[in-house]
């Protein structure tokens, strides 16, 4: 039933930013590059699944958080650049997976991926501009999923050390405090930390894996804005260190989050088992 999974609100938001954005950001946005990334994705996603017989996969949610996504942050002048998005984002999914759990966020692997194999893609970071009620729509809508899927920890980890690292700077080259906050209120710094950081489904387990992991993050994400001037920087750090979660899975154990109720009792009776080896 809708709304019953907490994925049905991470619907509900994308789409309602998607809608604001048109409505009253003046995007150069085409409505069909929407629609053709929405049913790659979902195509992609149920033929995948059908052809792996992963069917746990086969659930079309998290298919269509990730053609949200692309919409929202990719920009593309031709339709197949959009479908190249879609179908590599829902396949890297299946392809690179350690223990049944992908460790790239589909949505930013698709945008990297775009980037990389295309000639007309782009992505607009200062989108969504400096309005301050951008920010709290985004914070509260936000924090109501992290708080369902208790993953605050790693936008607090992402959001206080990069804060950090570029009040640091702002001081040490004598800037006034407007500079500081004018590069913090980012709508889509923002989406980032809420919406695609904290994906528990390609993000360490354990709590202290992913504020390392999300540290690690920020700190990449402010020497490539900061020394090599990539406005792009945040896809970049997350895309570059998303392999860290193997290794940070191992070095804390913690059970695997699971979306479905079913899954969700063998997450437990996994977690049991961790605590008897530990």
């Amino acid at each position: 039933m809708l709304l019953k999974d907490i994925r049905d609100y991470q619907i509900l938001f994308l789409g309602l930013f998607l809608v604001l954005g048109i409505g009253t950001r003046d995007w150069t946005l085409r409505p069909e590059l929407i629609g053709v990334a929405i049913a790659t994705s979902l195509a992609t996603q149920w033929i995948l699944s059908l052809v792996t017989g992963k069917e746990q996969m086969a659930n079309l949610r998290s298919a269509l958080i990730t053609s949200l996504g692309l919409g929202l942050l990719l920009r593309a002048d031709h339709w197949t650049t959009m479908a190249i998005a879609a179908v590599i984002a829902i396949a890297s999914k299946f392809i690179f997976q350690v223990g049944d759990k992908h460790f790239f966020n589909p949505t930013n692997f698709g945008i990297i991926s775009a980037l990389i194999l295309t000639p007309d893609a782009w992505v607009s970071p200062g989108q969504w501009g400096e309005e301050w009620w951008y920010g709290l729509l985004f914070a509260g809508t936000g924090g109501m999923i992290l708080q369902r899927v208790g993953r605050w920890d790693t936008t607090a980890a992402f959001l206080g050390s990069y804060s950090l690292l570029e009040a640091i700077r702002n001081l040490w080259l004598g800037w006034t405090w407007d500079v500081y906050w004018h590069r913090l209120m980012s709508g889509s710094l923002l989406l980032f930390a809420l919406f695609m950081i904290t994906d528990p489904r390609s993000i360490p387990n354990s709590r202290i894996g992913r504020v390392v992991w999300a540290i690690c993050i920020a700190g990449l994400t402010f020497i490539l804005r900061n020394y090599f001037f990539v406005s792009t920087a945040v896809f970049w750090a997350l895309f570059a260190l998303a392999p860290l979660t193997i290794l940070f899975d191992v070095l804390w154990l913690a059970p695997r989050f699971a979306w479905q109720e079913g899954d969700k009792e063998a997450e437990k009776a996994e977690g049991k088992l961790l605590t008897l080896n530990s």
